[in-house]
């Protein structure tokens, strides 16, 4: 059984490193399960049972980076870390989750092809909407911390980096600078 799941461990990390070396070259986009799964010498099958179907390979290429910054949300140090005001951490936050966003926004767009909406189910959005609620109950405790924090995430989206940076071509630190300005807005105490 142990040599069974070590097997299932080298299987997943040669897949994901393949999957990651096509997507630096040929782009998330053309990402073929039949590709990687030669480039990491197992069957197709394999990827498909590790991963579900294209769309869950491409997100552990995210996971990782999600992950880490939950941790940091969780047990880092301040501002996004605990023991900031909540305005601080609200600010941090969508600061950190924007530069996530903009360095992987061509993966997480390829695996919403065709599901637009499908990022919303995700364990990774749910955490950061709780964060995000958490954060504006404190803020804003007359609010629906719920539906706000939607809002405040909303312009964390895959797509609208590929449409500023890519299709616009408004420069990052502009779109940075802009969003910070949102959360800050955001996270002002209200009247």
């Amino acid at each position: 059984m142990a040599e069974r799941r070590a097997d299932a461990q080298r299987n997943r990390t040669a897949v994901l490193q393949a999957a990651q070396e096509a997507v630096e070259r040929d782009g998330a986009a053309a990402l073929r399960v039949g590709a990687v799964a030669a480039a990491a010498g197992v069957g197709p099958g394999t990827v498909y049972r590790a991963f579900g179907s294209k769309r869950g390979l491409l997100l552990a290429l995210v996971d990782e980076r999600e992950r880490r910054l939950q941790e940091r949300v969780l047990r880092g140090r301040p501002p996004l870390g605990p023991g900031a005001p909540a305005a601080e951490r609200l600010v941090a936050f969508v600061d950190a989750l924007h530069r996530l966003t903009a360095e992987q926004r061509e993966v997480l767009v390829a695996a919403d092809e065709g599901a637009p909406t499908s990022r919303y189910l995700t364990g990774a959005h749910a955490a950061w909407r709780q964060h995000v609620a958490v954060l504006l109950a404190e803020l804003h405790p007359d609010a629906d911390a719920g539906v706000l924090a939607e809002l405040v995430l909303a312009p964390l989206t895959a797509a609208l980096h590929v449409h500023l940076l890519d299709e616009r071509a408004v420069p990052a630190a502009r779109v940075r600078a802009e969003l910070l300005r949102l959360a800050r807005l955001v996270a002002a105490p209200g009247p």
